[in-house]
C-alpha cells in the first residue's frame, strides 16, 4: 500500500490522539499513513476533491458532498459497525402528543444547521409525515459546532434540554445519544417518550479520491479490519473512536441524507457557499 494521506476533522481534542494511535497501528502492520487535520468538513472535502489528501474520514453529509462534487466517481472504504443502521428519535414529554401531525404549529428543536442526524434527516422525516419545513412548524435551532456536521453534539444536547425545560415542544436526537443520556441521567426516561423514529441511515465512512487504486483501498481496509476489540491495545483505540468492529462500507445507507439534501434545495451547496 502506498502512503496515504488521511483527512480527519478535529471535532474534539481527542481526535489527534486517536489518529496518532491509528498511525502507529498501521506502521505496526507494515504500512504508512499520514493524518491531515481540518477544522471543518468543507475544508476536508475541498482537499479530497483537489487531491491534497487521498482519503477522508467523512460525515454522511461530507460523503454526499464529495459524491456530488466528484460526480459520483468517489470511492468508499470501511466504516464502524456503530455507523450502520442508525436512527434519529423524535422525543417529547410523556403523554403530551400522540402522533407526529400533532406537532403542526408547534416549536420543534433541532441541533446545528448542518447536523445530518439532528436537523437535515429529521426535517425530511417531518416532510414525509406531512409537515413542511418553513410552513407547518417553527424551527428552533441550536447552532453549536457549525461546520462539524453534528459531530459536536452540543446543539443536539441543548435542544434536548430545551425540550425538557418546555422551551420547545419536541426535539430530535440520534438513537445512540438518547440511550447514553438516559443511562447517565441527563434524560429521565419516565418523563419523556419517543414519539417517532426516522428510517435507518448510515453515518461516517471513509471516502477516497477516485485516483486512489482499488488495491490501495483494499489494503487500507484490510489493515483496519485487523483491529481486534479483544486485544487491550486495540480496544483503547476502538473505545475512543466508538466502535467494536470495522466493517465494509456501503452506499445504501446514505439515501436519507441524499433525500434531505434534495428536499432542502441542495442544502450542502448553499451551506458551503455561505448562503
Amino acid at each position: 500500500m502506498k502512503k496515504l494521506k488521511v483527512g480527519a476533522v478535529i471535532y474534539a481534542p481527542r481526535v489527534t490522539v486517536i489518529w496518532e494511535m491509528i498511525e502507529k497501528f498501521y506502521k505496526d502492520h507494515g504500512a504508512d499513513i499520514e493524518p491531515v487535520f481540518f477544522k471543518d468538513y468543507k475544508l476536508q472535502v475541498d482537499a479530497l476533491v483537489n487531491g491534497d489528501i487521498d482519503v477522508a474520514w467523512n460525515s454522511p453529509l461530507a460523503q454526499l458532498d464529495a459524491r456530488l462534487r466528484l460526480e459520483g466517481k468517489e470511492k468508499i472504504g470501511c466504516m464502524r459497525n456503530t455507523d450502520r443502521d442508525r436512527r434519529t428519535y423524535l422525543v417529547v414529554k410523556k403523554d403530551k402528543f400522540k402522533e407526529v401531525n400533532d406537532l403542526k404549529g408547534k416549536t420543534i428543536g433541532f441541533g446545528a444547521i448542518d447536523s445530518p442526524q439532528a436537523r437535515l434527516i429529521p426535517i425530511n422525516h417531518l416532510h414525509k409525515n406531512g409537515l413542511e419545513f418553513g410552513k407547518d412548524y417553527e424551527e428552533k435551532r441550536f447552532d453549536i459546532g457549525v461546520g462539524l456536521h453534528g459531530d459536536h453534539v452540543g446543539g443536539e444536547l441543548d435542544s434536548m434540554k430545551a425540550m425538557l425545560n418546555d422551551e420547545v415542544d419536541a426535539t430530535f436526537c440520534l438513537d445512540l445519544n438518547y440511550d447514553a443520556w438516559v443511562a447517565d441521567g441527563t434524560i429521565d426516561k419516565n418523563a419523556v417518550e419517543v414519539l417517532d423514529k426516522t428510517d435507518h441511515f448510515d453515518h461516517c465512512i471513509y471516502t477516497f479520491n477516485p485516483e486512489v487504486s482499488d488495491e490501495d483501498i483494499k489494503a487500507f481496509d484490510d489493515i483496519m479490519f485487523k483491529m481486534d476489540y479483544n486485544k487491550e491495545e486495540d480496544k483503547e483505540i476502538m473505545d475512543l473512536e466508538g466502535l467494536t468492529e470495522w466493517v465494509p462500507g456501503r452506499r445504501d445507507g446514505f439515501k436519507q441524507i441524499t433525500e434531505a439534501n434534495e428536499y432542502l434545495d441542495n442544502f450542502i451547496e448553499g451551506f458551503n457557499s455561505g448562503k
